[in-house]
């Protein structure tokens, strides 16, 4: 019998679906992030959508082409989420309004139209890279192991 090897078999199919896919799940994870203020959704769950696409582009390929296609340091971006977050909650203490006051106003927005922008959106961001940032580096740090 002759041994398998470690080297990776050229998987074309699936990495031509997994490319197209990861789109498509990109696009779903901006609409539930953008939709969670009024219904279902926000940074958590677009964040894991997000994490989900990178781990299908990380299966159909390897962690040195995901790296060299998105050169994320992905620790990072959860320092810089969590920055976020917490810069979004803490200012309305330096406005004297209570802990985690948002603000909102109504804009007149190109193509949109009457739009109201929230002070969440920016904490919902920060949530996002938080959770792309632990779930991959998480994810990473599991395949490195084996």
């Amino acid at each position: 019998m002759k041994p398998k090897s470690n080297k990776r078999v050229n998987d074309v199919i699936l990495q031509t679906a997994a490319v197209i896919i990861f789109f498509i799940i990109i696009i779903f994870s901006i609409h539930l992030f953008f939709s969670g203020h009024y219904s279902p959704g926000g940074g958590f769950i677009g964040g894991l959508m997000t994490a989900a696409a990178l781990v299908l582009l990380l299966l159909a390929f390897d962690s040195k082409t995901l790296a060299t296609v998105l050169p994320f340091d992905y620790r990072r971006l959860t320092a810089l989420g969590a920055l976020i977050a917490i810069l979004t909650a803490m200012h309305s203490v330096f406005l004297d309004l209570p802990f985690f006051t948002h603000a909102y106003d109504k804009f007149n927005l190109p193509l949109l139209g009457e739009e109201t922008l929230h002070t969440a959106i920016a904490f919902d961001l920060g949530v996002y890279f938080v959770v792309i940032g632990v779930t991959m580096t998480i994810i990473q740090t599991i395949g490195e192991s084996e």
